[in-house]
């Protein structure tokens, strides 16, 4: 029986099931904010004069193969995650869908993305994209995750990528300006993810993933929290010095920032589970102001 055939022997509920469960490998909700990323990139490069179609092709293309890679990290991790409470209930790990179709899956999306971004970008974004999906696919997920507390500091450049990659989708080439915007992700990830780990350090203990606050200890790493996120609130002010961006970006960045440090010398001081998730969730509502900061400050100056 072909795929095709099995779904239309589902019932309305297990179809909609089956939706949700290939949204969730696609990790829908984060690679849509790696394509908000990607767009501000976009919007911020010079104006070539390409279309608004073609320009949400080429993000399209870059939202497919991010998904390709999300897709592929829950095939690798799935024996981890059965291990995990906050991922044993993941599709692939659950068993609701085999690795075979997942990756078919993956297969799918990623080609077309990659197929996208020839024709309707430029080889040079093809490729950079393509690169990212294999340094957070393979290089993060099979090997640095396993191999060192600095998983996430190193492994962090593939999903950092997106704003150059949108620069790149327009102009064809390659710039410093971009650059600027990978850094504040670059910055922005470990705070991110360590928050987490924190929150969830016996699980990742359960799983033998040595995460920075399982192999130097909780205080150690919410230090850490604490300086990266000092670092974090300098590197977004280098758009601002370099002309790049304008008041309205400044005061979002200085903002957001403060809260960013706050909440972080908070977790340090008198942290707990709870306070650890609640700069997690923060920092996911940082980023995304922040990023909507630099595109409207590119359309008010002030």
């Amino acid at each position: 029986m072909t795929p095709l055939i099995a779904i239309t022997k589902l019932a309305p509920s297990q179809i909609s099931g089956l939706i949700n469960d290939y949204l969730a490998i696609s990790k829908f909700k984060v690679v849509a904010m790696l394509v908000l990323t990607a767009w501000v990139g976009l919007a911020l490069a010079p104006d070539v004069g390409r279309g608004i179609g073609v320009q949400f092709i080429s993000l399209l293309g870059i939202g497919l193969l991010s998904a390709a890679a999300a897709v592929i990290n829950h095939v690798v991790d799935s024996e981890i995650d059965s291990k995990m409470a906050r991922t044993r209930h993941r599709p692939v790990a659950k068993g609701r869908l085999s690795k075979l179709h997942a990756l078919s899956f993956a297969a799918v999306i990623g080609v077309s993305g990659f197929i996208m971004l020839m024709i309707w970008a430029n080889t040079l974004t093809a490729v950079l994209t393509l690169f990212a999906l294999v340094g957070y696919a393979f290089i993060y997920t099979s090997f640095l995750k396993r191999a060192t507390p600095q998983n996430i500091v190193i492994g962090g450049l593939a999903g950092a990528m997106p704003p150059l990659l949108g620069w790149v989708s327009e102009t064809g080439h390659m710039a410093a300006a971009p650059w600027l915007l990978v850094m504040i992700i670059f910055t922005w990830t470990p705070p991110h993810f360590w928050a987490l780990a924190i929150a969830r350090k016996s699980d990742y203990e359960r799983a033998k993933i040595p995460m920075l606050p399982v192999t130097h200890g909780i205080d150690f790493c919410k230090t850490c929290v604490v300086a990266y996120s000092i670092l974090l609130a300098l590197v977004c002010v280098l758009p601002y010095l370099i002309g790049m961006s304008g008041l309205i970006y400044l005061i979002a960045a200085t903002l957001l920032n403060g809260i960013f440090i706050y909440k972080a010398v908070k977790l340090k001081i008198a942290g707990n589970d709870d306070t650890a998730m609640d700069l997690f969730r923060f920092s996911i509502i940082h980023l995304m102001i922040l990023f909507v900061a630099l595109f409207i400050d590119k359309w008010f100056v002030i």
